[in-house]
């Protein structure tokens, strides 16, 4: 059974998302919160398997959140839950920790999907906030054995500083290839970097 917390700061979503989950014989909600403190009380009670949160909350956002209680258990999987399609938010986010990023105006059959996946070990993004696809064939642009290193690290959630700390090299030669990867497959900024790094799969 996957035990689920949701933490959101509209009552009427939570509620809504319980009774659809209630059908689902594999996923049981164990606890709710509208604000960041609460979610952090009801994950150490709890200790769930998945966290549904929102970003923008009182008290403390999903971002800080998430940060801190993944500190405390590593192994519980965040799904960030937002009203808009905001890049940046969604690059924090998955720093902070969190396996996959959902919109609010999503299905409850993709809110389902998601949390199985994340719990499969999957990260997950929203159809809508998958990267587009560019002309660029990565068969014409192959990336070096330490780009792909990179870009596997990228899609972890990790920072340039963890992926240096990682690769035992230095953070600005993390960040000169990063720039060179951008560069390589025609991507904009590091929210298309992090779409990219999740969808491709390197086996080291």
């Amino acid at each position: 059974m996957i035990k689920v917390v949701i933490a959101e700061d509209h009552q009427s979503l939570i509620d809504g998302i319980k009774i659809f989950l209630e059908y689902e014989s594999d996923i049981t909600v164990v606890g709710e919160a509208n604000d960041g403190e609460r979610l952090l009380e009801i994950v150490r009670a709890k200790q769930p398997d998945v966290v549904l949160t929102d970003i923008r909350m009182p008290k403390m956002d999903g971002i800080t959140a998430t940060r801190l209680l993944k500190k405390e258990f590593p192994y519980c999987k965040v799904l960030a839950f937002s009203m808009f399609e905001q890049d940046e938010a969604a690059v924090q986010m998955m720093e902070a920790g969190a396996s996959g990023y959902i919109m609010k105006n999503s299905s409850l059959k993709t809110v389902v999907e998601a949390i199985r996946g994340v719990m499969n070990g999957k990260k997950y993004f929203d159809d809508s906030l998958k990267k587009k696809e560019h002309n660029n064939n990565e068969s014409d642009v192959p990336l070096s054995r330490r780009e792909q290193e990179i870009v596997k690290l990228v899609g972890e959630g990790k920072t340039s500083q963890e992926i240096a700390d990682h690769l035992f090299i230095g953070k600005t030669t993390v960040d000169t290839h990063r720039k060179n990867i951008l560069k390589k497959l025609n991507l904009q900024g590091k929210s298309e970097l992090l779409r990219y790094s999740m969808e491709k799969k390197y086996d080291f």
